[in-house]
Order: C-alpha cells, then sequence, then structure tokens
C-alpha cells in the first residue's frame, strides 16, 4: 500500500505520541493511535494498547516493522500476522481495505448497490489481539453496510470456495473470504473474489492498494460491527448457498449406486477449521455414509491445538491422529481438509499396513485421469475431445499434459496461484470450451466448475468416489496411480522449501542466479547437470521462445526463476506469497517406455541436491531447512 497517507481531523482526547526522531514513524504512529482511537468504545483497545507499549518502551525498529510498510497483494489476498501495525491483519487495516474496495467497486460498477457484496469468515482468532475472523467479517460488512451497499452475510463459518460460488449464484459484483488458510495460528487474511467468482489478479489488485491509500482514515459508520444485526441491506445466503453447492456437487457424481452400497470407510479431518459439517453433507449428496471424523480435530479451535501447524500438506506428522483412527476403524481412505477448506490431503492404507500420503502433483494424476475417464463415459455422441481443457499452475506436475497429449484435449498453464486458474478458466467457459480439472501442487484442487478455486470439500468426496469405484476393479489409489504413470509416462516429483525471514538474502539468492558468471548471465549448469533454457517470471526472460520473452505474465513483485535440464528434469525456485519461504519444485519427466522408477528417482534427487548446493547455498545464505 505505499507509505502512510495523510492524516486526518484527530479528536482532542487522542494521545500525543512522543517523539521517536523519525518523522515519518512520528507520523505513523500518530496516525494509527488516531484512528484506532475512535469515539464511543468501538475501536480495538487491544491494538491501541500494542503501539504505546511499543512507543513508550522505546521499541522503534518494531514501531517502524509494523507501521512504516502496509498489506499487499500476493497470491493468496492480503495476508499477515494478527496484531498491531499498518502491515499486519487487525480492525484498522481490514476496515482500511475495505474503504479502498468500495470505492474502487464504485468506480467500476455503476449497480453496485443493487447487485451487493458477499463477506464469509473462517474460524480464526487471537485473544492478544482482539482479533477473530469474525469480527474482521463484521467490519468489512460494516464499511459496505453504511455506504447502502447490500452485503450477503453468512450468519456462521463456512469454507473458503462457498465465498465465490455465493458471488456467482447472487450475481454479487464481489466478495471477501476473512481467513488465512493454512497458515500458522498467528496469522490470517483478506481474499477478494471478482464478479467471475475467481480472485482478484492485476490490475484490480493494483487498483484497489492505490484506492486504499486514498481512504485510510475510517469513515463514520466503519467501526459499527453492530450494522450487521441491524441492517435491513443485510441478507443470510447460508441455506442458499449449501443447497445449491450441494446440489451442483451431484453434477460430478457418476457412480451414485456405488457409492450407497460400499462398505469402504472413510475418515475425515478438518484439522481445527471450517470443514467438517460441509463434508458430511457432501457426502451424503453424493450417496455416501458420512464419513468418521476425528473427534479431537473436528471442532473449530483457532489454537489448532492437536497439530504443530495447520497444513495438511506436511504429510504424515500431522495426520497421525487421522491414522491411527482410521486403523482402528479399518478405514482404508483419509481425507483431511485445511482449516478453510478448500485443500484437501488424502493418505491410503498400503497392504503392508503403511500408509501412503499422496502429493498434489500424484492426486492430480489420479483427478485427471478420472475426470476425463467420466467425462469420455457420459458425454454425447457429438461431444468433440478438442473443446474439453485441463489446467495447472507452471509449477506443478506435468502429467496433466502428457495425458492430454495422448488423449487429444487441451492442456494450459497458469501462474502460480489459483487466481490465475481461476480467471483463465472462465475466460474458456466464456468461449464455449468445457474445463474438467484443474489444480496447483499445493493440494489444491477443482474438480468440475461449479467454483472458480480450489475446493477441499468436493475434491474429497470425488476421491472418495474414485476409491470406491476402484475397489470395484480391485484396485488401490496407489495401483491406479502406478497404471497412470506406465500409461502417460513416470512424472517423478518433489517439492520442499527453505524458510527465510531476511528479505534482501532472497534478493541476493535471485540476483546472483540473473548474474551468474558474469553480468546479465543465467548459469548454463548446475553442477554436473547441463541446462537447456532458463525462464525468468520477474524480469520477463524465456531462452526457449524466439524474442526470449515469456509466454506467462511477467510477475515482479515475486522471485520465481525456472530452469529446464538436458536430462528431462523441469525445477523451479520461488518465493511464496504467503510464508517467509524461497521453496523448490523439481519433476522429471519420463516416456512412457522409460519404466524404471527407482532410477528416475535417483537422478532426481542428485540434481534436486546440485541445486540446493550450487543455486540456494543454505548454509552460506543462512536458510533453515525444512523441519521433517
Amino acid at each position: 500500500m505505499g507509505e502512510c497517507g495523510a492524516p486526518g481531523d484527530v479528536n482532542s482526547n487522542v494521545l500525543i505520541a512522543r517523539s521517536t526522531g523519525d518523522a515519518q514513524l512520528d507520523k505513523a504512529v500518530w496516525q494509527w493511535l488516531s484512528w484506532d482511537n475512535l469515539p464511543l468504545l468501538l475501536q480495538n483497545q487491544k491494538t491501541k494498547e500494542q503501539i504505546e507499549s511499543l512507543l513508550q518502551n522505546g521499541k522503534h525498529k518494531e514501531l517502524r516493522d509494523r507501521l512504516c510498510c502496509r498489506l499487499t497483494f500476493g497470491t493468496a489476498g492480503l495476508r499477515s500476522a494478527m496484531g498491531a501495525g499498518f502491515c499486519y491483519i487487525n480492525d484498522l487495516t481490514v476496515i482500511q481495505s475495505t474503504q479502498g474496495i468500495y470505492k474502487y467497486l464504485e468506480r467500476c460498477f455503476s449497480d453496485f448497490k443493487q447487485r451487493g457484496f458477499v463477506v464469509g469468515y473462517d474460524t480464526r482468532g487471537q485473544v492478544t489481539s482482539n482479533c477473530s475472523s469474525k469480527k474482521l467479517a463484521k467490519l468489512t460488512a460494516a464499511v459496505l453496510l453504511a455506504k447502502d451497499v447490500p452485503v450477503y452475510f453468512f450468519s456462521t463459518y463456512v469454507p473458503t470456495p462457498f465465498v465465490p460460488y455465493a458471488v456467482q449464484q447472487l450475481k454479487a459484483v464481489a466478495g471477501v473470504m476473512i481467513t488465512a488458510s493454512h497458515n500458522r495460528k498467528e496469522d490470517n487474511g483478506y481474499k477478494v473474489y471478482w464478479e467471475n467468482g475467481a480472485q482478484i489478479t492485476s490490475p484490480h489488485d493494483k487498483e484497489i492498494i492505490k484506492c486504499i491509500e486514498e481512504c485510510v482514515e475510517p469513515w463514520n459508520g466503519s467501526w459499527n460491527e453492530n450494522l450487521v444485526d441491524t441492517s435491513p441491506l443485510r441478507q443470510d445466503p447460508l441455506k442458499k448457498i449449501c443447497d445449491c453447492y450441494m446440489e451442483d456437487l451431484k453434477k460430478i457424481c457418476y457412480h451414485r449406486e456405488l457409492n450407497v452400497q460400499t462398505n469402504l470407510k472413510f475418515v475425515h479431518t478438518s484439522f481445527h477449521g471450517v470443514g467438517h459439517d460441509y463434508v458430511q453433507l457432501a457426502f451424503k449428496a453424493f450417496g455416501f455414509q458420512p464419513p468418521i471424523p476425528v473427534p479431537e480435530q473436528k471442532d473449530p479451535d483457532p489454537d489448532f491445538s492437536t497439530v504443530k501447524c495447520p497444513n495438511p500438506e506436511e504429510g504424515e506428522s500431522v495426520l497421525e491422529l487421522s491414522l491411527r483412527l482410521a486403523e482402528k476403524e479399518n478405514a482404508k481412505v483419509v481425507v483431511a481438509t485445511d482449516p478453510d477448506a478448500d485443500r484437501l490431503a488424502v493418505a491410503e492404507q498400503q497392504e503392508n499396513g503403511c500408509w501412503k500420503v499422496f502429493t498434489g502433483n500424484e492426486l492430480a494424476a489420479l483427478f485427471g485421469w478420472w475426470m476425463f475417464s467420466c467425462w469420455k463415459e457420459n458425454c454425447s455422441e457429438d461431444a468433440d475431445v478438442k473443446n474439453v481443457y485441463m489446467l495447472a499452475t507452471t509449477v506443478s506436475s506435468k502429467i496433466l499434459r502428457a495425458i492430454a497429449l495422448k488423449e487429444g484435449f487441451h492442456f494450459e498453464e497458469t501462474l502460480p496461484g489459483f487466481k490465475w486458474i481461476g480467471s483463465r478458466v472462465k475466460d474458456l467457459l466464456d468461449n464455449g470450451k468445457e474445463v474438467l480439472f484443474a489444480f496447483e501442487e499445493s493440494i489444491g484442487f477443482m474438480c468440475g466448475t461449479s467454483v472458480l478455486d480450489k475446493d477441499g470439500v468436493s475434491a474429497a468426496v470425488v476421491i472418495a468416489e474414485m476409491a470406491t469405484y476402484l475397489e470395484g476393479k480391485n484396485l488401490t489409489l496407489a495401483q491406479k496411480l502406478i497404471e497412470i504413470y506406465e500409461t502417460y509416462g513416470y512424472h517423478i516429483s518433489k517439492t520442499s522449501y527453505f524458510l527465510c525471514y531476511d528479505p534482501p538474502t532472497i534478493k541476493r539468492i535471485f540476483e546472483k542466479l540473473r548474474n551468474f558468471d558474469s553480468p546479465q548471465s543465467y548459469p548454463k549448469f548446475c553442477g554436473i547437470y547441463n541446462i537447456l533454457h532458463v525462464r525468468d517470471i520477474t524480469t520477463g526472460y524465456d531462452s526457449s521462445q524466439p524474442n526470449k520473452k515469456s509466454v506467462l505474465p511477467v510477475s515482479k513483485s515475486s522471485q520465481m526463476i525456472t530452469f529446464t535440464f538436458q536430462n528431462g528434469c523441469v525445477a523451479t525456485l520461488r518465493t511464496s506469497g504467503t510464508e517467509p519461504k524461497i521453496k523448490y519444485y523439481a519433476e522429471m519427466c519420463a516416456l512412457p517406455e522409460q519404466s524404471d522408477r527407482s532410477v528416475l528417482e535417483e537422478e532426481l534427487q542428485k540434481l534436486i541436491e546440485a541445486l540446493i548446493e550450487n543455486f540456494l547455498e543454505p548454509d552460506k545464505n543462512g536458510l533453515i531447512w525444512r523441519s521433517a
């Protein structure tokens, strides 16, 4: 959001901040204590006290960190720790963000006040800053209700996919979901959806930021969260949206009779988040008996007290309770939705009793095979396979590309982040194309097109139907995965990350890659491995293109470089849009006749080791390895 905006009129009872010796910081402190201290006791005393305490204790560096920069839109909207400060998620920054959105939407839509706006929220909260997702959602609604905008405000917590779904169903101009998804418990976020039901992309994000900077002082009524309970312009869309969503879900149910009869048991964990009730309803819609819930994780808990981190992508270490319950109940498949239920992890018990936790790329191979097979079996006689599409982000597995080449449908890549997938899918649908499936490797899946975002609820019940169907063929999910790889070629991938809390270090790592052996020269080798092509999304360079320009859009706000190696491996280094991480993605893409998996895995592992040693240099750069 740039630097702090101009202060408005300050009430006489506002604390006059002592000087810090830094004019910009003095101004920022004054603004915070002015705007977070409005009359009628509607303001947040806890965040005001946090800033006052830092000021009184001379903690000028922390004050500067909190107050002299602002939130910006990443791959998942605004996301940060909860607490006081202009770069944190709190009552004031949510009010400012919503005021900016109001100003931008008023400019874009002449019928804004007829069509309205959707607001949803998860179950996060933090006592120390008196900050909760529901309260932030109420303040979001209050800003708009005070300006006579109709607001569809969910009366209880909902999965993130319900907000983009509601935006389309209710023909609203936009929507916001208050969530930090799978982030650590200290975080929260503000995810914005456009009228097309997809997350906002450029130029909307940049224009909204400009409007926020012009509307930093809270307006009259913006603090009045009670408007949600008193305004006639507020409607509760919960029942309508939930009923419609479950009905639409049946469009991707292809074997209801098998689902009704199956003896296969499923365990579901909602990771202390919103997913339990909605996954239960989704299984009912498909004809299943309800999945067995993990009792310790079934109900919302903002402390995520039974897991070290609320991210099912971390694998077996965070699925411990689910796997032990499944063994006790003789359930062969575990489905885990993350706290806002937009992502899905899956584990399956193997014949030797061990559990296989599938990666996002492996699940995508299964979903891609399944959605295309179901389409082929159920499409009309005159259906054209060339009209069919699947999509993935560019850091995800290329397995869908391999399936598409053999089966005749289209495959497209987008930049990382489901906001790019959602927008592209809407464009394809508007041009008469049929999109079956899309995914990102971080266990985000879109089955069908009822929701133009990743959706863990629908993915959970689709994987359950797939497992049921395969059981009838005496196959497990893991066995089918091997069949898919043997048919279309092994795609062996490894994804991990390093933590880095120092932005200058991250920038230095990537700048070195752009000036490796000499200025403006990318590496030609990584250890013993020959590099064929380099694509740098940050600068727009792509050595594989005749004009050396990337086909994918330039994304200057984040770091991302992809290396294509002579041995068939593709590896990408990028920064996370939501966390202090440098991620690496590497995949060995083999032809169907290259069936020795162990040889491919060994080659991939050696290349990853070379990538880390030569390009990331974790010891030299003080990077923290991902914990096992």
